[in-house]
């Protein structure tokens, strides 16, 4: 199918997001690896099968840009996964000592990737991407967000317009969204008579772009009007691992000027992320997902009506059916994967190319413990 026939049909809706995290995204990998696989399986197709021909809409962050675009261009997942491993040492090539105090890696090598994988004239709206498209960055000389999707609805892909997002280098568009800040210098891109700047996607609320890929698909202004409801729409999510910086010592004479630069970018990071994932929860019925925390547990929808007729949420029935996979990176929380052999230190960073088959250890970890086929009952057709 088009990325027209998919605008055209019916319930349901498959959506896929994926988050941000450098070369965790193996971890992605390892997961989307084994849906693939369990789709194929279910769906009883052959090797020629791809996540392309199941999800409608697949939207991604950072490393998820990178994955979600490879996706929606048809290659198989273990395919990404190969060119991860072989690629990611060039991913994190270290920039010069000079060059280091603005950023810690070069991207000529990177760019030279995106470019030859993508295709240097690919565009955001070329006929060879076959599902919609979200890729978050931030654009630095606007100050805003920027969700930019492959949707020809859109108002800003329109083809007539000189600045129609539809006509930009698709790899370009990628390497903005993943130039993550003090990592890689940022991307510069001609909007029609515009040059803006851009880094990555990750330093806005949706390093988890879940809840937004949703709006996207629903909202009438982005004018994709799929109709929501939990038999309807299935909204897949996958991190790259978490990492809660809890410091039961911290002292408030800690807390300097030094402390605050380097704890607070990733500190809301951590916190945006955790807020799509809890609004996907609430407005959807939650087949799968580890405890967001004390208080809440993992909301997963309870199968049996609550005591005196309440209902599980603001929303009742609820707007989509939600799944989401990941990991917390900590001591602990590789202990619960069966993984205690695992440094936390090894797999929490963003270029951990040293650590590549760790990383891959946790994601499959995180396939035995939470990958079932009866999460996708209802959403096989």
């Amino acid at each position: 199918m088009s990325v027209a026939d998919k605008l055209e049909k019916g319930p349901p809706y498959k959506l896929l997001a994926l988050d941000g995290g450098g070369i965790r995204g193996v971890v992605t990998l390892e997961v989307l690896r084994e849906i693939e696989r369990m789709l194929q399986d279910e769906l009883e197709r052959d090797d020629s099968f791809v996540l392309a021909d199941y999800f409608d809409y697949i939207g991604g962050t950072s490393t998820g840009a990178i994955i979600a675009t490879l996706l929606s261009l048809g290659w198989r997942v273990a395919d990404i996964l190969a060119f991860y491993i072989d690629a990611g040492p060039a991913m994190f090539d270290r920039a010069g000592l000079l060059k280091r105090f603005r950023y810690k890696f070069e991207d000529d090598k990177l760019a030279d990737l995106l470019k030859r994988q993508i295709g240097a004239d690919t565009t955001l709206g070329d006929e060879k991407l076959r599902t919609l498209l979200l890729l978050v960055m931030r654009n630095a000389t606007t100050d805003s967000p920027w969700p930019v999707s492959n949707n020809p609805r859109a108002k800003y892909n329109d083809r007539s317009r000189a600045d129609s997002n539809a006509q930009l280098p698709l790899w370009q568009l990628v390497r903005a969204s993943s130039a993550a800040p003090t990592y890689f210098p940022p991307e510069t891109i001609q909007v029609g008579d515009k040059r803006f700047i851009f880094v990555d996607g990750g330093v806005t609320m949706y390093n988890n772009p879940a809840f937004q890929l949703f709006l996207m698909a629903t909202l009438a202004p982005y004018q994709v009007c799929w109709e929501a409801g939990e038999r309807n729409m299935l909204l897949v999510s996958v991190g790259t691992g978490m990492n809660p910086n809890a410091n039961v010592n911290l002292l408030p004479g800690e807390m300097n000027l030094i402390y605050n630069a380097t704890s607070i970018p990733s500190a809301l990071m951590f916190a945006a992320s955790n807020e799509q994932d809890f609004l996907c929860r609430v407005f959807g019925k939650t087949l799968c997902g580890d405890s967001l925390d004390r208080e809440l547990g993992d909301l997963i929808t309870p199968a049996d009506p609550l005591p005196n007729g309440r209902v599980p949420g603001p929303v009742h029935p609820k707007l989509f059916t939600y799944i989401r996979h990941n990991a917390e990176l900590t001591t602990a929380g590789l202990g619960a994967l069966g993984l205690p052999h695992i440094a936390s230190a090894q797999v929490q960073r963003l270029d951990s190319v040293d650590h590549v088959a760790e990383l891959q250890e946790v994601g499959r970890a995180v396939v035995r413990c939470h990958v079932r086929k009866e999460h996708f009952a209802g959403f096989l057709r």
